[in-house]
C-alpha cells in the first residue's frame, strides 16, 4: 500500500519569532491554524530544499537547525557575529559567513550539520546576494562547487578534507549557476568589458570533460543574469538585463531572454512576440516547458516547449508573475509589486481560463507543495501596513485569510510533488461522494416515511416526502464538512465512510 501523503507546513516568521502552521484545508470559519510549534525567536528562518530541515538564525548570535518531522532541535550553533546562514539541499551541511578582523581569520565554514563538526574553512572578504552561499550543492549533495576569482572550483561534499579536485577557467566570471537536478553541468557569467561582449558559458561538472564549453551564449549591453536551469539540467534560461536601455523605452533598463541547451540544440534568443521587458519566467514541474511574462503593459504571456516553440498564448493583462504549480496543470498569472494585484488562473491540462480574482499589496506567492492551494503573503518591510496571508483554491475562490500587525514571511515547507496525488483524482473522488451523498438522504429519507406511515391508521394514506434542496435547512454547513472530510482522508490515503452525518 503506498504511503499517504504529508501534511502541509507553512512557515509563519513575525517581529516575536517563528512558528510552523498545520497547512490546509481548513474547517470553515478558522481564523488562527493549529501551530506545530510555539514562537520562537529568530532573525531569520529558512527550509532545506527538500523540506527536512529548518534553519532558525539570531543574528551575530547563533544558528539552530531543526527536525521538521518532530521540530525537535537537531543542532545549535553559537556564532559570534554571524551576518548569514544556508542549509543544503538535505540539511546535511550548513554553512555559515561570519564578521572577520583580518584574512588570517577564516570567517565561511561548511559545517556536519549532525556532528556540529567544521568541514571545510576559508575566507571571503565580503558577501552579496549574488555569492550566498558560497557553495553550491547539486539536489542529491553529490556535486559542489564555488565561484572564485577567475575560476569555479569543485569539490567532493562526502570528503571536504580531498580540497579542490577540479577547476574550471573563467576569466572575469562574476555569476554562477549550478544545475541541480542532476548536477550534471554548471553554467557561468562574464560580464561585458572593454568592449569585449557579456557571455553565458555552460561547462560540464565531469572532470574529464571540462576542457571546454558545451554551450555558449555571447552578447552585448548586458551588466548582470539571471540563470534558470530545468529539471534534467538540459536546458538554461538566461534573463539578461542592462542597467540602461539605450533605445529610451524603458526606465528600467532593457532585458532579454537566451535560452541554451546543452546538446547544442539551440542557442539564441527566446522568439518574444512583443517589445518591452522580461517580467517573470517559470519552468514546468517536469522541464519540458516553460512560461514567460514579457512586454510593455498590458503584458503578455505565452507557454513555449523545450526547443523554443511557442505552444499557448495566455493572452495579455496587468501582469508581472506566473507561478505553475508543481504538479504542473494550474498557473497563475498575476500582477504585483506596483501593480494592482489581478490573478488569472489558468487549467494548462485543459487549456482553459478557471477563473479570475485579486490579492492587491502582495509580496510574495507560492503553490502549496501539493499544487492545490496558493498562498499570496503581504509582508514587511516592503509594505508596512496591510500585512496578511491569503490562500486559494486551485480554481481561484478564497479559502482562507489573516491579518497581521506586522508579518515578515509565510512560506510553505517543501515536499517532493510526487508524494501527492493529482487533483484529478480528488475531483473524481468528491463527484461521486455528492452523488452518494444524494442517494443514501433518499434512502433515509424513505426508510423515515415508512416508518411513519406503518404506525399511521389503515385509512390514513402517507403523504409524499417535499423535496428538500441542497441549500435548505443548513446543508450548506453539511456539506462543508463532508468535503473537508473527504479530502482529509483522500489526503491521507485512507477510505472513508459517514456515520458523521
Amino acid at each position: 500500500m503506498a504511503s499517504p501523503p504529508p501534511a502541509l507546513e507553512i512557515l509563519v516568521r513575525e517581529p516575536d519569532g517563528f512558528t510552523v502552521w498545520s497547512g490546509p484545508p481548513y474547517p470553515p470559519g478558522t481564523t488562527s491554524p493549529p501551530q506545530r510549534i510555539s514562537k520562537t525567536a529568530c532573525s531569520a528562518t529558512s527550509f532545506s530544499a527538500d523540506g527536512a530541515r529548518l534553519l532558525a538564525t539570531v543574528a551575530s548570535a547563533s544558528a539552530t537547525v531543526y527536525d521538521c518531522r518532530t521540530l525537535a532541535v537537531v543542532k545549535c550553533f553559537e556564532l559570534p557575529g554571524l551576518l548569514a546562514a544556508a542549509l543544503s539541499p538535505t540539511g546535511a551541511y550548513l554553512q555559515t559567513f561570519q564578521k572577520s578582523s583580518s584574512p588570517q581569520e577564516k570567517n565561511v565554514t561548511v559545517w556536519q550539520v549532525d556532528t556540529a563538526v567544521a568541514l571545510y574553512q576559508h575566507y571571503q572578504k565580503s558577501m552579496s546576494k549574488a555569492t550566498w552561499p558560497m557553495i553550491q550543492f547539486s539536489a542529491d549533495e553529490s556535486v559542489g562547487c564555488r565561484m572564485m576569482p577567475n575560476e569555479i572550483q569543485f569539490f567532493d561534499p562526502k570528503d571536504f578534507t580531498k580540497g579542490i579536485l577540479s577547476r574550471i577557467r573563467m576569466p572575469g566570471i562574476a555569476a554562477m549557476q549550478l544545475a541541480t537536478a542532476p548536477g550534471s553541468h554548471v553554467a557561468g557569467f562574464v560580464p561585458e568589458a572593454k568592449g569585449i561582449p557579456a557571455s553565458v558559458q555552460i561547462f560540464s561538472c565531469n572532470k574529464d570533460a571540462q576542457n571546454q564549453a558545451v554551450a555558449r551564449r555571447s552578447f552585448f549591453r548586458c551588466s548582470t543574469v539571471q540563470l534558470h536551469w530545468n529539471k534534467g539540467s538540459t536546458g538554461l534560461l538566461v534573463l539578461a538585463q542592462a542597467d540602461v536601455d539605450k533605445t529610451n523605452q524603458s526606465y528600467y533598463g532593457e532585458t532579454k531572454l537566451n535560452y541554451l541547451t546543452t546538446d547544442r540544440a539551440f542557442e539564441g534568443m527566446v522568439p518574444l512576440k512583443k517589445d518591452g521587458p522580461v517580467h517573470d519566467v517559470q519552468w514546468s514541474s517536469l522541464g519540458s516547458e516553460f512560461a514567460v511574462v514579457y512586454g510593455f503593459m498590458p503584458a503578455k504571456a505565452t507557454i513555449f516547449n523545450k526547443k523554443c516553440n511557442p505552444l499557448l498564448e495566455l493572452g495579455e493583462g496587468p501582469y508581472n508573475t506566473i507561478r505553475w504549480n508543481p504538479k504542473g496543470r494550474f498557473i497563475v498569472l498575476a500582477g504585483f509589486g506596483n501593480l494592482p494585484g489581478d490573478m488569472a488562473f489558468w487549467d494548462y491540462s485543459d487549456k482553459k481560463l478557471v477563473a479570475k480574482t485579486k490579492a492587491e499589496c502582495s509580496v510574495t506567492s507560492e503553490w502549496s507543495p501539493d499544487g492545490r492551494h496558493f498562498m499570496t503573503a503581504t509582508t514587511a518591510p516592503r509594505l508596512q501596513i496591510d500585512n496578511g496571508i491569503k490562500i486559494f483554491d486551485h480554481n481561484g475562490s478564497l479559502q482562507f485569510k489573516k491579518m497581521f500587525e506586522r508579518l515578515y514571511q509565510a512560506d510553505w515547507k517543501p515536499e517532493a510533488p510526487e508524494r501527492f496525488g493529482d487533483i484529478a483524482d480528488l475531483t473524481t473522488s468528491l463527484s461521486s461522494l455528492k452523488i452518494e451523498e444524494t442517494k443514501k438522504q433518499g434512502s433515509g429519507q424513505g426508510s423515515k416515511s415508512a416508518q411513519t406511515s406503518s404506525k399511521a391508521p389503515a385509512s390514513t394514506a402517507s403523504k409524499p416526502t417535499a423535496y428538500r434542496p441542497p441549500h435548505a435547512k443548513g446543508s450548506a454547513e453539511v456539506q462543508a464538512k463532508v468535503f473537508l472530510y473527504m479530502y482529509e482522508c483522500i489526503c491521507e490515503g485512507i477510505s472513508y465512510s459517514f456515520p458523521l452525518l
